[in-house]
């Protein structure tokens, strides 16, 4: 009997490959495969923001290599830290990865109750995401020139919309009131889809996210994104000069980190990898990017390590002169 239920699964498992490839679809996985249920994505913020917008276009396309779903689940608060302990504290069997930028790194170092960075794994990089800065239509700035000189002469007169500590856009707010020498009246929200509401609704004067966030609001001329503090200029807002073309040499970026938690067993993690860095070398994925805005530079899990280990030695020092640091010293 024993023997016709294990005839009856191989039969069955081989009919639906059958099937499944006559019909395009992946094929079944088995108890003994990796994977062998959904894979989990969590993204640290809310619906709506660029990490979850890009998490969310590289499950679909990653699903296209493996034989389950994958799905993305934000879990939010704290400025990205519950997301980044719920990866870490996942069980390491490959099913739960994490999508991170430089909350993880900025809160290691501010939120004593944060997770280490080197509690984690880094994967596969997707890319960086420049900084910006926006004021609303009616704030009456028209440049960047002009933002700089009215905090100058009035010191946090300008409201500005950003993330709860240790966010990105929390943390492009400091480095630019530090690298610049000004100050901006900093309100926090739970991530990128409520500070987007917060200066449509003239909550808030200015705003420091990403452009994608903004950049359609941006052509109709609701919101004004007066620099970019990258290299060159964004091909979503190419009208928008950077801040070193007007003067200011001072750069700032977020950037898409896929991670897992660690001692997952090699050969899990490598087919992970190998799927992830298929995903972002795909012509159909990469065309999907490029239409949400994303800026691509895949990178392996070795050359992923290698950039997060010059993000801390670049980014700890500006991290230190803003104040910021209160938790772990390197």
């Amino acid at each position: 009997m024993e023997c016709a239920r294990m005839n009856f699964t191989k039969t069955l498992l081989l009919y639906s490959a059958i099937l499944g490839a006559q019909l395009g679809l992946a094929p079944l996985a088995s108890a003994d495969e990796f994977p062998a249920k959904p894979i989990s994505v969590v993204v640290a913020w809310p619906a709506g923001g660029v990490h979850d917008t890009a998490a969310r276009i590289v499950a679909e396309h990653l699903a296209k290599r493996l034989p389950t779903p994958v799905i993305v689940t934000n879990v939010t608060g704290a400025g990205g830290s519950t997301g980044v302990r719920h990866v870490e504290q996942a069980d390491p069997d490959g099913y739960t990865l994490g999508l991170m930028g430089m909350h993880a790194l900025s809160q290691n170092y501010m939120n004593p109750n944060a997770t280490a960075l080197s509690d984690l794994d880094p994967l596969a990089y997707l890319g960086p995401e420049p900084g910006s800065i926006q004021v609303s239509a009616d704030s009456g700035i028209e440049s960047l020139p002009q933002l700089i000189d009215t905090l100058k002469q009035e010191p946090g007169s300008i409201i500005n919309g950003n993330d709860s500590p240790g966010g990105f856009s929390y943390v492009m707010a400091a480095m630019m009131e530090s690298a610049l020498d000004v100050k901006l009246t900093k309100v926090p929200y739970q991530g990128f889809a409520p500070t987007v509401a917060a200066i449509l609704s003239g909550e808030v004067m200015s705003s420091t996210l990403p452009v994608p966030q903004l950049a359609e609001q941006h052509k109709s001329g609701q919101v004004k994104i007066l620099g970019v503090a990258a290299e060159q200029r964004h091909f979503f807002a190419p009208d928008v000069p950077t801040f070193k073309e007007q003067g200011f040499d001072f750069i700032a970026g977020d950037y898409y980190i896929f991670y897992l938690p660690k001692k997952v067993p090699e050969e899990r993690r490598s087919r992970l990898e190998s799927a992830l860095y298929e995903t972002l070398l795909d012509p159909a994925f990469q065309q999907a990017a490029h239409k949400a805005g994303l800026i691509l530079d895949p990178r392996n899990s070795v050359d992923t390590q290698a950039f997060l280990a010059q993000q801390d030695e670049k980014v700890y020092p500006i991290l230190l002169s803003a104040g910021l640091v209160k938790a772990r010293q390197k």
